[in-house]
This record gives structure tokens, C-alpha cells and sequence, in this order.
């Protein structure tokens, strides 16, 4: 698909309508594959990429990144802030949760979401995929954490948990009014998640992951794939993991990851020290600004997951992500749905849409 695809030109949308700052950054630094701004460093290159997240010591409790986030929300050490054995064994106690087992369990219950909440479209109804995907979303949540609750709440929580930990790192004073909505809000989310089957911290990171990246990125792929008429593609079991890959890799659900250097050390080029920030821009190592979905001649796999990051740095629930995704697409294709209406969501941690209504073309 070319730049100028009508996927690609709805999918800024997302960026310049609810994280236009980030988009402008974005836009602004993509031709350097490392460029210093200050103690920031931007990487942007796919071989530099790869080096800062296998080959440089990162600091995971640092202040600004995933980790350090994290763990002042939740006061817990958790998988993204945690050192060397500590990281290694809390990956461990997570694969009985994103493990194929795990994804088989749960995947009837989301597959029901689907058959259930898509039917309209066999009558000519619209629906809003956002809201689909956000149940499908909580039911998957609640099942991976063993959870006996309604999904509802679950995902309403990590939704608005995730929200306002980006609005507590906002730049401007961080007045005592903020950091208590925040407070607020992570309290609502351990409360509705109360008996999870994992440690409280794990299961509240696990449950602001999971949910916000599948309502980010589900709406988002569906509705490049209805404006680039890949309707075929999805239809068809050979390539509909392919499709998913391309998809995954050109909406880039979590665009960037920010880290923190620990020790001295180079990335593609530039020396980076102990304290500087890292802007690692996922969407341009994977190449999703320059090339558009093409599950006929798709990009390398070692190119497409970059999307879920590399080495012990890789995101747990890739496979999950990739299921529901590919369950969801086959689920659509026989009605082929176009896009009716879409609304950008101000307010998403990641850039979402707030609403995105479909309606079927044929059945």
C-alpha cells in the first residue's frame, strides 16, 4: 500500500486528533536513526533499536519510564521495573498466564464476545467496534488473572487507570490534585481486580497492558483493513496471520517505549550514558510510517515484532494480542464492514479511537 493509502490517512487521524504532540515528534525526528535531544535520545532506526533494547543496560525503575511509572503507581515491584533474576523469574511466574494454554482457555469466551456483539451486522445494524473490543478486552482480562467479576468494571478501570498515569507525566505542575486522581484511580483498578490468582502489582500491570493495548489496536486494524479493502485477506486461513503481523506492525499499538540508560554504552552510533533518557519509537523501527500492510509480501517476522519490543525486553502477550486479533478479523470478513463514522479518544493513554462504527457491505 502506498503513504497516501486511505488506512494510513484515517490512521493519522488517530495521532493528530488525540497525541498530536507525539505525532509532531514523531514526524519531526524519523529521519535520524539516533538523534540526542539533550539527555533524551531518540531511536528510530531498526538496528539501533534492537541494540538499546539487547545490548545497553537499562534502568527499569527510572523515573518517566514503564517501570519507574509502574512502580510509583503501584508501590509494587513489577516485571517492568524488576533486575536481571528478579525480571527473569517473574517472566516465568507469567507464562501460565500467556502461554498457548492460557490463550486456549480464554479464547472460547472472547470468540462468544464476537459472535455475540457482531451479529447486528447481519441486519443491516451499525456497531461500534470500541466497545466490542473493550469487552472482549475485559473478558480476556478477567479470565487470564482468574478472576470470578464482571468484565465491565475491569476494563472501565484499567482504562482510566492508564489515562491518568499519562496525564500525571503531562508536563506542567504536578499540583496535589493530579497525583490523587491518579491515586484514585489505580486504587479503582486493585479493587475490581481483588482475588486475582497472580500478585496485586502483576495483575494490575497485566490488566492495564492487556486491555489498553487491545482497544487500542483492534479498532485501529479493522478499520485499516475495511479502508484498504482486505477483506479477501482476512478471509483467507493462509494468510490471515500475515494480515495480523502487517496490521500489528503498522498501527504499532504502544508507538513508543521509554527507557532509561544504567551504564555507559553506544546505540547505532551515538555514546549514551548512565541517566539519559531513551524515546525508542517502535512505529519507525518496524517501518510502519513508510510501508502499509501487504500480507502478500509482508515484511521479515525479525521486522514485525518489533512492535512487542526483543530479547527479554519482548512484550509476554504477543500471542495473545495476535489470537484476538486474527479471531476478530475472520469474524468480520464475511460481512466485509465499512468504516461509518470514527472519533479519535482524547483522553487514551495510546492513540486510540474513541468510537468506530461499522456497517456490513455484504454477508
Amino acid at each position: 500500500m502506498t503513504s497516501t493509502s486511505p488506512g494510513r490517512r484515517r490512521d493519522r487521524r488517530v495521532y493528530l486528533r488525540s497525541h498530536p504532540l507525539l505525532f509532531a515528534l514523531l514526524a519531526v525526528a524519523r529521519r535520524a536513526p539516533v538523534l540526542r535531544l539533550g539527555r533524551t535520545v531518540l531511536v528510530n532506526g531498526t538496528e539501533a533499536y534492537l541494540q538499546a533494547l539487547t545490548e545497553v543496560a537499562l534502568d527499569r525503575s527510572a523515573a518517566g519510564t514503564t517501570g519507574g511509572n509502574a512502580r510509583r503507581l503501584t508501590g509494587g515491584d513489577l516485571l517492568f521495573d524488576q533486575e536481571d533474576v528478579a525480571h527473569r523469574r517473574a517472566r516465568r511466574e507469567l507464562s501460565h498466564v500467556f502461554n498457548s494454554a492460557g490463550v486456549a482457555r480464554t479464547r472460547p469466551l472472547w470468540a462468544d464476545v464476537l459472535r455475540r456483539r457482531l451479529a447486528p451486522l447481519a441486519t443491516g445494524e451499525t456497531i461500534d467496534l470500541v466497545d466490542v473490543a473493550a469487552e472482549l478486552a475485559g473478558v480476556a482480562t478477567v479470565s487470564l488473572l482468574g478472576l470470578n467479576a464482571d468484565p465491565h468494571p475491569v476494563t472501565a478501570a484499567a482504562r482510566a487507570a492508564a489515562a491518568a498515569a499519562v496525564r500525571a507525566e503531562l508536563p506542567g505542575p504536578r499540583g496535589p490534585g493530579r497525583e490523587r486522581a491518579t491515586r484514585a484511580a489505580v486504587d479503582r483498578l486493585a479493587g475490581v481486580l481483588a482475588g486475582a490468582t497472580v500478585d496485586p502489582a502483576l495483575a494490575s500491570m497485566i490488566a492495564v497492558a492487556a486491555v489498553n493495548t487491545t482497544v487500542a489496536a483492534i479498532p485501529r486494524a479493522v478499520a485499516w483493513c475495511a479502508d484498504d479493502r482486505l477483506w479477501s485477506h482476512a478471509a483467507d486461513p493462509e494468510l490471515l496471520p500475515t494480515l495480523v503481523a502487517e496490521l500489528l506492525r503498522v498501527t504499532a499499538p504502544s508507538p513508543v517505549l521509554p527507557r532509561a540508560v544504567a551504564a555507559p554504552g553506544e546505540i547505532g552510533g551515538c555514546p549514551v550514558r548512565s541517566g539519559d533518557r531513551l524515546i525508542l519509537v517502535a512505529r519507525h523501527a518496524a517501518y510502519a510510517h513508510e510501508m502499509g500492510p501487504d500480507p502478500v509480501a509482508p515484511m521479515t517476522p525479525r521486522i514485525s515484532q518489533l512492535v512487542f519490543g526483543a530479547g527479554t525486553h519482548s512484550c509476554p502477550g504477543a500471542g495473545l494480542a495476535r489470537a484476538q486479533l486474527a479471531d476478530t478479523l475472520a469474524a468480520l470478513a464475511p460481512y466485509r464492514p465499512v468504516v461509518v463514522s470514527a472519533r479519535a479518544d482524547r483522553r487514551a493513554a495510546l492513540p486510540s479511537w474513541a468510537t468506530l462504527r461499522l456497517r456490513a457491505v455484504s454477508r
